[in-house]
């Protein structure tokens, strides 16, 4: 079964639990930009309660460009803030330093196109988990998908609606679970910060 789905930013943990049981993903690269998804935002846990890193877009969220196409809005210092943010979040996390070095690297380079930072990063994630995923793309945008080997997810996970999906996904030992209790499907970095190598294990189960 192919997986068809959207590019996301450090995708929840259900996208990446569903990409490594199907073992081939296609990235939708022609749909048009989509406001309140996770395409230009992740879902942390901080010492406070749930963050929301939301990357800023040029015109302002409203542009019709592909999704290829939309540009970063670098005027914003987000790649620091954001970087912060993480490291407030999860330097006291088991596998934080494990990562974190090259993690930066990302954060201390300019991208111009929201696609390149996400399939970066998804790229680097994979790498980390240490699991073998096809990774294709589509080379046109069809609204309705009548493949019977095509499992169409594009906009089925939103932050609106992640909690939906606590049910099928792992449970773990979280930074600051004695304050703020367990949080399911947040950001794959979380799941990465805390179980490291025991990450993908935990997504197969």
């Amino acid at each position: 079964m192919i997986l068809l789905t959207e590019l996301q930013y450090f995708a929840p943990i259900i996208s990446y639990k569903n990409s490594i049981n199907n073992k081939y993903i296609k990235l939708e690269q022609y749909e048009r930009w989509q406001k309140m998804s996770f395409r230009n935002r992740c879902i942390i846990a901080g010492a406070n309660g749930l963050i929301d890193l939301s990357i800023p877009i040029e015109g302002s969220r409203n542009t019709a460009a592909f999704i290829r196409d939309v540009k970063i809005d670098n005027v914003l210092k987000w790649q620091m803030i954001h970087w912060r943010g993480i490291t407030s979040a999860y330097n006291r996390a088991p596998w934080f330093e494990f990562y974190a070095d090259e993690l930066l690297q990302f954060y201390e380079t300019r991208y111009t196109y929201l696609w390149d930072w996400n399939l970066d990063l998804m790229y680097w994630v994979l790498k980390q988990l240490k699991v073998e995923v096809k990774v294709d793309f589509t080379d046109r945008y069809e609204k309705q998908i009548t493949d019977e080997d095509i499992a169409d997810y594009r906009n089925k996970i939103l932050p609106k609606n992640s909690i939906r999906y606590a049910g099928e996904c792992p449970v773990y030992s979280q930074v600051f679970e004695h304050r703020l209790g367990f949080h399911p499907n947040l950001s794959i970095i979380d799941l990465l910060f805390c179980e490291g190598n025991n990450a993908a294990g935990l997504l197969r189960s």
